[in-house]
């Protein structure tokens, strides 16, 4: 049975996280949380929403700092099932140019090479 292809929103996020992340080590996507995560090392970095909003997972003694920038939030897994800590949402348009997705892209590596031992 053929996919169905994400929706313009996700794919242009999808196409955006593949260019940034090209240089990373290791690097897959699968589809998980309602979207298509990037894994760096076995460990979810971030996941392009069905509607172009990126969920990130961070330093959790990052997240009070993190979730308080310009369209971020507490991430759910479902309607007022947070996610926890270190897990933060981000609107899409928050992340319009690559600057300010690379904003989000660096916490997220960083925490990311933090638990994986992977260089920076």
């Amino acid at each position: 049975m053929a996919r169905t292809p994400p929706p313009p929103a996700q794919q242009r996020l999808i196409d955006r996280l593949r260019d940034l992340l090209a240089d990373e080590p290791v690097t897959r996507e699968v589809s998980m949380f309602g979207g298509r995560c990037f894994m760096v090392s076995e460990k979810i970095v971030v996941s392009a929403g069905r509607d172009g909003r990126l969920l990130v997972r961070v330093d959790a003694d990052r997240h009070d700092e993190l979730v308080g920038k310009p369209g971020a939030g507490q991430a759910e897994m479902g309607a007022g099932r947070d996610m926890g800590p270190g897990w933060i949402s981000v609107t899409a348009s928050a992340i319009g140019t690559d600057e300010e997705l690379c904003e989000w892209l660096r916490p997220a590596l960083d925490y990311n090479r933090s638990v994986t031992g992977g260089a920076g």
